[in-house]
């Protein structure tokens, strides 16, 4: 498909990649306007509503998860995503010790008072970890020795520190005291999340009829063997309460799965990119706070060089998950956009946390041959990125 271009304050005729409905769009003075058409259209351009990304550790260079980090590399960092269609995301926090979260958290927080790009992309922050499962296998690349119980008056801390924008914690249920800790972040507005975990069925349905909403990386973040059943898999797909999160890089799960979770959760499946700062590198070996030296191939995979098994999270951006379910054929267009976008803010609704508007939130692009080429991002009705 040949790509067409444009002119500013000239009506351009778009396919809305979800509804399938056409768009008339006009861009005038950086701003953006439009309607919606009836009838048939020929346009190269689709439109959709911009993506968030609700788990990302890093990005092009820039790891969130290193007390250096800065307030100039997260500006540097949001650029970079609103380049790959990304207008809204959640910096990634992962198991640590109490200090270098209190100072990430601080830094992150600081970049949104700084910066109104950030502080507009910004949609809050996933605080994956300390209180994690210790086990191997469950804990993944996180850090053993920082690994401990949930604490509430500890996070109450990270939450003062970032300012207030938890706004997801990922959490092992099996931990004595996760029913209180559970319902002290449904009272203020924090979502839980269950991964990096060996609860049992009890644990799984208590963590859910108590408040928590969503699994992180859905078939990840567990042992390589599990019992037939019952087991964590089978448990929290039969969770109604539970929205689903899945990296569909082809690299963490089987298309095979990614299909069974979308057939049984199917407008509660989202997308999650859960990107490192190695997405964006070419091929080689690589310090990493996850885990030590790790390993990223020509495929894009990454491992730990000391345990090749264990993935330490993922060098591809949420848009390159989309463009994966396109080559694999696990869903079309409409179907992917919408996992990685409109199911994020529904649930966000559903559970009744407070989420910043992202209607005026758009990303043109060209779709050629299942790739995505973005065009422009537009973050509040405003273009913050055009190619």
């Amino acid at each position: 498909m040949e790509k067409q271009t444009f002119r500013e304050d000239k009506e351009i005729t778009c396919i809305h990649c979800i509804t399938g409905n056409i768009e008339s769009v006009i861009f005038r003075d950086g701003k953006i306007s439009k309607k919606t058409g009836t009838g048939a259209s020929e346009s190269k351009f689709f439109i959709g509503p911009g993506l968030i990304d609700i788990q990302i550790n890093g990005i092009n260079g820039i790891d969130f998860n290193t007390p250096s980090l800065t307030p100039a590399d997260i500006l540097k960092a949001t650029h970079y995503l609103l380049s790959k269609g990304v207008t809204t995301f959640f910096p990634t926090v992962i198991t640590n010790s109490d200090e270098n979260i209190l100072a990430i958290l601080q830094t992150i927080y600081q970049a949104c008072k700084s910066n109104p790009i950030v502080d507009a992309c910004v949609g809050g922050i996933h605080l994956e970890g300390p209180f994690i499962s210790p086990d191997e296998g469950a804990k993944g690349a996180h850090d053993n020795k920082f690994i401990k119980p949930p604490d509430w008056k500890l996070f109450t801390q990270f939450q003062a520190a970032a300012g207030g924008k938890i706004k997801i914690i990922t959490l092992a249920p099996e931990w004595e005291g996760s029913r209180s800790f559970i319902e002290n972040c449904r009272m203020q507005g924090v979502l839980v999340s269950i991964g990096h975990s060996m609860a049992n069925t009890n644990q799984i349905n208590m963590a859910a009829k108590t408040g928590a909403g969503l699994s992180t990386h859905l078939g990840n973040g567990i042992p390589l063997m599990l019992p037939r059943h019952p087991n964590i898999l089978w448990d929290q797909l039969a969770s109604e309460e539970l929205y689903a999160s899945v990296i569909a890089d082809g690299i963490h799960i089987p298309d095979s799965f990614i299909k069974v979770v979308m057939k049984n959760k199917s407008e509660k499946t989202i997308l999650a990119s859960d990107a490192t700062c190695f997405t964006g590198l070419p091929p080689g070996e690589y310090a990493s706070h996850i885990g030590g030296t790790v390993i990223l191939d020509n495929e894009k995979r990454i491992s730990l060089k000391s345990s090749p098994g264990i993935l330490a999270g993922s060098a591809k951006s949420l848009l390159d998950n989309i463009e994966t379910l396109l080559q694999h054929n696990l869903a079309p267009l409409g179907v992917a956009w919408q996992m990685a976008s409109v199911n994020v803010t529904r649930m966000f609704a559903e559970k009744d946390i407070i989420f910043e508007s992202v209607n005026k939130d758009f990303v043109l692009f060209h779709l050629i041959e299942n790739e995505i080429q973005v065009e422009k991002a537009i973050k509040n009705g405003k273009i913050v990125f055009e190619k």
